[in-house]
């Protein structure tokens, strides 16, 4: 029993660097997103992660029309589109009618369409495959130094600007009336999610990159309504996450990516189902309510 224990679940990573380095650079990347997903999600902005997840392609396209599959002109490519994505949708909601959901959209619509004309204009199909959705078991340590970074400068923004940002979730009316945080702390926000998103680009590709950070955060609104648990619970769900996922991948022969984005989803229906604050728990209250 033991060994077989060894043989599902440490063997591979105990046998093969290359696991290593992906179950590294996913636990990394858990650690950063998952706090910035609860905030999306508090914040009724999670499909707004998704557009902005496809408008940095244009950016890593251009890094790799120019340069190939180079990690940093992809990464510094991917911050710019993704900055210009961000920045563009928000000022089309201020200063038209549209609001920020739709030039979002339209945002997003465009960007894709030109990231995947750009890699198409060099490369080939499986490139666009690794654009799309990322090689998580091709983690180098350029990429595992740059994910990183993006965690570290993550955590210490979070750390610093934590009061302001559960304040502009909750009430972003209030924070700008009694502090000058308010309008800052949305754009720093902003950033955190294209920082975020550029780091997943690298081991999940700009399709699947939000699914790290939305599912284990949707997942903790489950079983909890307090934002410091649910941060910390949406991190080890994304943690369980990816390394049942890279077992799945490595036992089954799947794509690393989306075994990783299956698993979190699977926790997200169980959550759904038997969380103190899922369906079946509502229903037994219901019950009782009614009995009484």
């Amino acid at each position: 029993m033991i060994d077989l224990l060894y043989v599902v679940l440490i063997a591979p990573f105990a046998d093969f660097a290359f696991m290593q380095r992906a179950l590294f650079g996913s636990l990394l990347l858990s650690l950063g997103a998952c706090p910035v997903g609860v905030f999306l999600m508090l914040r009724r902005m999670s499909l707004s992660g998704d557009a902005m997840a496809h408008g940095i392609l244009p950016g890593a396209a251009a890094g790799f029309l120019f340069f190939g599959l180079e990690i940093l002109p992809m990464t510094i490519g991917g911050l710019i589109a993704g900055a210009i994505v961000a920045l563009g949708a928000g000022a089309v909601s201020r200063f038209t009618v549209q609001r920020e959901d739709a030039s979002m959209a339209a945002f997003y619509l465009i960007s894709l369409a030109l990231g995947v004309l750009l890699v198409s204009m060099r490369g080939s199909s499986v490139d666009l495959m690794h654009v799309l959705f990322g090689t998580v078991l091709a983690l180098d340590n350029e990429a595992l130094a740059l994910i990183g970074g993006i965690v570290a400068v993550t955590l210490v923004v979070l750390f610093v600007f934590w009061r302001a940002l559960v304040a502009e979730c909750l009430d972003p009316l209030f924070l700008r009336s009694v502090s000058r945080l308010g309008t800052p702390a949305h754009f720093i926000f902003l950033g955190l999610v294209v920082l975020n998103l550029v780091g997943g680009f690298q081991a999940l590709g700009t399709l699947l990159s939000v699914g790290l950070m939305m599912l284990p955060a949707a997942s903790a609104r489950f079983w909890t309504s307090r934002v410091e648990p649910m941060c910390v619970l949406a991190v080890l769900i994304g943690f369980a996450s990816c390394l049942s996922g890279l077992l799945l991948s490595y036992h089954a022969a799947l794509p690393s990516g989306p075994a990783i984005i299956l698993s979190a989803g699977v926790v997200y229906f169980v959550s759904i189902m038997f969380g103190t604050r899922g369906a079946l728990r509502a229903r037994a209250i219901r019950h009782r309510h009614r009995i009484a």
